[in-house]
C-alpha cells in the first residue's frame, strides 16, 4: 500500500498540468529534438494566436521572422540550449495573424536519464516595455541632441556679436580710407577687395547669429506658396542651366508668421546647397505640405500644426554620420574652400526663431531632403 505522505506520480503530472494551463502570461511548451511543438498551454494561445490543435506537430520556426529564419536563429537557438544548457534571447517574432512582437525567450534542454529527450521553451511578449524603453532612448539622445544645440547656438552667439562689433569697426575705418584717397586708383582697388572681404565677413556674421537665435526678424503672416512663387526666379537662376527646379505646391496650406527676407534667403541656402550636390546635373523639388508633427529638438513635445517646406534633390546623398551634424555651425561635407559650413546651420537658427525647426533625410545614393517646419496660424473662429 502507499505510503499516504507519499505523492504519487500522477498526481504531480496533474499539479504541473493545473499550473501551465493557469499561466498565461507567458507562452511555455514542449519541444521533441527537431523543434516539433509537442504540448501548449494558455498562454501560447494569448500571445501567438494558435490553439493546441493548429500548432502541435508544427516546427517552432514558423514564430520566427523570414530574416531570422534566413539566418539561422531557430537551430542556433535549439544548438546553444543542447551544447551550453541555456540559451536566452529577444527578438522578434510572428503571430498567428502575421503581426510582430517583441518576445524574450529562453530554451532549456529537457533530460531523461542524461538523454536529450526535448527542449522546455518560455516566451514572454515584452512588446510594451521595449517600445517604452525605445521611446526613452530617444527622449535622451533628444535631449542630448537639444542640449548640444543649445550650448553650442549661446557660444556662437557671443563669438557673433564680438565679431560684428570688430568687423563695423573695419568697415567704417575702410570707408574712412577710402573718401581720403578718393583719387588714388591703386588704393581704390585694395579698399574694393578689402570691402568685398569685410561684407563676406558680415554675411557670415549675420548666418552665425541666425543659428545663435540672435538675427532680429521681423515676421508677418504669409502664404508659404504665394512666397515661394515669388522668388522661383531666383532660386532658378542660382541653380543654373543644368538643374531641373521645380515646385509641389500643396493647396490651402495653412499661414504661417514668418520674416519674408530670411525665408527666401532659407530656402535659397537649401538650394544652392542641393545644387551643389549635383555637379553633373539633376532635379530639385520644392515642395509644401501641411500637417501635424512634434518638434524632434524638443523632448516630450506634443504633436501641432505645421506648415512645411521641403527642398528635395536627386543628388549623392550624405551618410549617417555627417547628417546627424550638418546643423553645427562650419560643418560641412564640401571640400575644403566650398563652403563655409553655415548655410544649414542658418536655416536650423532661422527655423527655431521662427517656432518651428528644420530636419534632415538623407541615404547615400538616393538624394537628401531638408524640411523647414513653421508653425500654422491659427485662423479665427
Amino acid at each position: 500500500m502507499r505510503d499516504e505522505f507519499t505523492p504519487r506520480e500522477d498526481d504531480d503530472t496533474g499539479q504541473i498540468a493545473l499550473l501551465l494551463r493557469s499561466v498565461i502570461d507567458y507562452a511555455i511548451y514542449m519541444l521533441d529534438t527537431q523543434g516539433n511543438v509537442v504540448s501548449w498551454n494558455p498562454g501560447g494561445e494569448r500571445i501567438k494566436g494558435y490553439q493546441a490543435d493548429e500548432i502541435i506537430g508544427q516546427h517552432f520556426s514558423r514564430f520566427y521572422t523570414p530574416e531570422d529564419i534566413a539566418a539561422g536563429a531557430p537551430a542556433h537557438g535549439l544548438d546553444v540550449a543542447r551544447s551550453e544548457g541555456r540559451f536566452a534571447a529577444e527578438g522578434w517574432r510572428l503571430r498567428k495573424d502575421g503581426s510582430r512582437f517583441r518576445a524574450s525567450v529562453v530554451i532549456d534542454p529537457v533530460l531523461e536519464d542524461g538523454k536529450l529527450v526535448g527542449f522546455a521553451k518560455v516566451t514572454r511578449d515584452i512588446t510594451e516595455r521595449y517600445e517604452a524603453e525605445q521611446q526613452l532612448e530617444r527622449t535622451r539622445k533628444a535631449l542630448m541632441e537639444a542640449q548640444k544645440l543649445e550650448s553650442i547656438g549661446k557660444l556662437t552667439l557671443g563669438l557673433a556679436h564680438d565679431f560684428n562689433n570688430l568687423n563695423t569697426i573695419m568697415l567704417n575705418s575702410l570707408e574712412l580710407i577710402g573718401h581720403r584717397h578718393a583719387g588714388d586708383a591703386r588704393t581704390g582697388e585694395l579698399l574694393d577687395t578689402a570691402m568685398a572681404a569685410a561684407e563676406r565677413a558680415a554675411l557670415l556674421t549675420r548666418q552665425l547669429l541666425a543659428f545663435g537665435r540672435g538675427q532680429p526678424l521681423a515676421p508677418e503672416r504669409c502664404d508659404l506658396n504665394e512666397l515661394l512663387g515669388a522668388s522661383m526666379d531666383l532660386y532658378q537662376r542660382a541653380c543654373g542651366r543644368d538643374i531641373q527646379l521645380s515646385l509641389d505646391a500643396a493647396p490651402a496650406m495653412p499661414p504661417v508668421l514668418v520674416d519674408r527676407t530670411q525665408f527666401e534667403a532659407a530656402v535659397l541656402n537649401l538650394v544652392s546647397n542641393s545644387r551643389d550636390a549635383m555637379p553633373g546635373g539633376g532635379h530639385i523639388v520644392i515642395r509644401t505640405r501641411a500637417g501635424l508633427a512634434a518638434n524632434p529638438f524638443v523632448p516630450g513635445s506634443q504633436p501641432g500644426p505645421y506648415a512645411r517646406v521641403e527642398v528635395e534633390d536627386d543628388g549623392e546623398g550624405i551618410p549617417a554620420e555627417d547628417a546627424a551634424r550638418v546643423f553645427e555651425p562650419f560643418y560641412t561635407t564640401k571640400e575644403v574652400g566650398k563652403g563655409s559650413g553655415l548655410g544649414l546651420s542658418q536655416v536650423f537658427g532661422f527655423a527655431t526663431q521662427s517656432g518651428g525647426f528644420a530636419t534632415l533625410h538623407s541615404e547615400p545614393g538616393e538624394g537628401t531632403t531638408v524640411a523647414i517646419s513653421l508653425p500654422a496660424v491659427e485662423e479665427p473662429a
